[in-house]
């Protein structure tokens, strides 16, 4: 049974080549039990079928539906020029490579204050349809209790945001190809947004299929958080652990620095191998191969990671770009 918000609400995406994810998602917000009253989705320049699976799906939709074509646009320049052309105030986020789980859009809606805040954060699962994809989005994935509700930066998978909120922090940062909704979140906070936390919003999302795939995706992410000067700390930290390991390894003779730096190595990665116990499924075995996979995973990350944050720190520095947060 659905039910409509006293507030209308904008659905807003952007898609490039989504075809198949699409038809998943599309489903996930026909069965919301609170639909948004219009949806807005900005095509970066699709060249497979998603825009006839759009097509096909407005066609049908019990809600309005607007499909705009950017060819070249970027995430955040698709995301502002959304809600730009949304008709109302209050306004959903979400990607269309995601599962929107029936009741998210109303929780989101629904854990507004009376007074109206600005930011309402979902959550996220991992879903997943490949061995790759299981392991990596269940190793990568944060817990809900690892999760503090006040410092928390949401992504834009799941999002509920005011327009004059939007407007105040100056939309998507549309210099930024990665790592935009967090740099979105940042300015939210520094405009005085006040942020709800509400766990119950889930949009269900996978990881990517390859690792190639893997590997350059966070080597986007870390290149983002160069550009942005995101986080420079905790990539410092990075290097050190990694620069001090491999010295270790090649330098220290004997069982014992060695096995010093393999429990380091396990105490830096507990909390990945925690995530990969507590999402454990299916037979024992599973398990333990997912388990055996985790070292592979933190390890190919971070290595895309300190592969892609100079590049991004560079491109700053060319550019003259501020540092986000120190």
């Amino acid at each position: 049974m659905t039910t409509r918000s006293l507030l209308p609400v904008s659905l807003i995406m952007t898609v490039l080549n989504e075809e198949r994810s699409l038809p998943r998602f599309l489903r996930s917000v026909d069965e919301q039990t609170l639909p948004p009253d219009e949806v807005v989705v900005v095509d970066g320049g699709s060249t497979d079928g998603t825009l006839v699976l759009l097509a096909e799906w407005e066609a049908r939709a019990a809600t309005r539906v607007k499909v705009v074509e950017m060819p070249g646009a970027n995430i955040s320049a698709g995301r502002n020029e959304a809600i730009r052309l949304a008709q109302h105030d209050l306004i959903a986020v979400t990607d269309a490579g995601t599962v929107l789980d029936p009741l998210w859009l109303k929780e989101l809606v629904h854990a507004r204050a009376p007074d109206g805040n600005d930011v309402v954060s979902g959550f996220f699962e991992p879903t997943w349809s490949s061995w790759n994809e299981r392991v990596f989005a269940t190793v990568l994935m944060p817990l809900l209790d690892e999760i503090d509700p006040e410092r928390f930066l949401p992504s834009s998978r799941s999002l509920l945001v005011s327009r004059s909120a939007w407007q105040r922090a100056g939309g998507y940062p549309e210099w930024l190809d990665y790592c935009e909704d967090l740099v979105f979140d940042l300015a939210l906070r520094r405009a005085g947004g006040r942020f709800t936390f509400q766990p119950a919003a889930i949009a269900k999302w996978s990881a990517r299929g390859t690792w190639r795939a893997y590997a350059r995706q966070y080597y986007r992410y870390a290149r983002g958080d160069g550009k942005a000067g995101l986080w420079p700390r905790r990539h410092a930290v990075r290097y050190a652990a990694y620069a001090v390991g491999t010295v270790g390894l090649v330098v220290l003779p004997g069982a014992a620095p060695r096995l010093v730096l393999a429990l380091g190595f396990a105490a830096y990665s507990a909390k990945f191998f925690r995530r990969a116990w507590i999402r454990r499924a299916g037979p024992t075995r599973e398990a333990i191969r997912v388990l055996a996979g985790v070292p592979l995973v933190v390890v190919v990350g971070d290595v895309a990671k300190m592969a892609g944050y100079p590049v991004g720190v560079v491109w700053r520095i060319r550019e003259g770009r501020r540092t986000t947060i120190g």
